[in-house]
């Protein structure tokens, strides 16, 4: 096998205030226990602007954003077992962990101790430079952080699921939702239209709360059961204690006391959305003995079990097709929310 990098095709951010664009960089051989992935499809997350845009103090330029990855691979390492070339395969939001905190071994490597090694603007183990994402011809991961895609679902479609999709059926597993209960899911984008699917396909009644009446037709035909408006004050008055469990999926400032009074007696809402800091209060939680928690992705694991899921289901995600040169312009459409209800790229327009 031959050791030189491999010259890779890309686009990359070189500032917060500048556009991304062609870039090229060099991938490491694959090793031992690595794969190298040509990557067909590419989801564009919310959490990408945010990165480039140095939104969270913590960019690293260049960075190659993406991390909703589909595609096949063309080469294994000696010591590669789980996959062989021309397997259709997924990488997520990261690509190592430490491998041996407790989250780590119980297969929830996205809570590693350590921090996981996400897929782009982290550290690289394998050198010093930072990891680059797929917004990128091709990636080299351990076999242990890749998971397989079913071959039935369309690639195109099921690249979001490797992060809009398992950060919203995380939780829904997690927590249990199943058969005849009343989930309530907030925000109707990328992850929201998710929830909506998933929550649907384990059995729950879902109700979609969305800010104006503007998708109601939508989350319908996503499965919705129902459809509140929250602009109207009367659907706080009248939904009080009304669903076992809240989805919240909104990373806009919200008052998330008054999504609380909607959870019955000792029932649950999740935060799987960023939203600037508002104040809560104590009341709503001990009034009715409900929970507040938060979901972060999903654990290898998971991921998979996800992808089976949708496999034997039939659910992937709704989405708009862009070639890499869009990219900027895809960015400012998701700030308009002007996006049903996820951008991919399809990286043959890179090659």
């Amino acid at each position: 096998m031959n050791h030189m990098p491999l010259k890779t095709a890309a686009y990359a951010a070189h500032s917060a205030t500048t556009p991304l664009e062609p870039w090229s960089l060099e991938r490491r051989d694959p090793g031992v226990e690595e794969v190298l992935i040509e990557i067909l499809f590419c989801g564009v997350c919310h959490s990408d602007l945010h990165f480039v845009r140095n939104e969270w103090h913590n960019a690293v330029y260049p960075m190659v954003p993406g991390h909703e990855i589909v595609g096949k691979v063309t080469q294994v390492g000696s010591s590669v077992s789980k996959y062989k070339v021309g397997d259709t395969v997924g990488v997520g939001c990261f690509v190592d962990s430490c491998r041996s905190c407790a989250a780590c071994t119980s297969g929830e490597e996205q809570y590693c101790e350590s921090g996981a090694t996400f897929t782009y603007n982290a550290p690289d183990k394998h050198g010093t430079a930072m990891t680059y994402g797929g917004y990128s011809t091709q990636i080299v991961v351990d076999q242990n952080y890749v998971v397989r895609v079913p071959e039935n679902l369309p690639l195109y479609a099921a690249a979001p699921l490797l992060c809009a999709g398992i950060t919203t059926y995380s939780p829904l597993r997690h927590f249990g939702v199943g058969e005849g209960t009343k989930v309530a899911v907030v925000g109707l984008g990328g992850l929201g239209h998710m929830a909506v699917k998933f929550a649907k396909a384990m059995g729950a009644h879902v109700t979609v709360l969305s800010q104006s009446e503007k998708k109601r037709q939508d989350a319908m035909a996503l499965g919705a059961d129902d459809y509140l408006a929250t602009s109207d004050p009367a659907t706080f008055e009248n939904n009080v204690k009304r669903f076992d469990f809240i989805l919240d999926t909104v990373s806009a400032e919200h008052d998330l006391n008054a999504y609380l009074t909607l959870v019955r007696l000792d029932g649950r809402m999740v935060l799987v959305g960023v939203p600037d800091p508002t104040p809560l209060s104590a009341m709503p939680l001990i009034f009715a003995r409900r929970s507040l928690s938060g979901s972060l992705i999903g654990g290898i694991r998971e991921t998979q079990e996800m992808l089976d899921f949708c496999g034997e289901k039939g659910i992937v995600c709704e989405v708009e097709m862009i070639s890499m040169s869009q990219i900027n312009e895809a960015y400012e459409r998701m700030l308009k929310s002007d996006v049903r209800y996820r951008f991919v790229i399809d990286m043959a327009s890179l090659k």
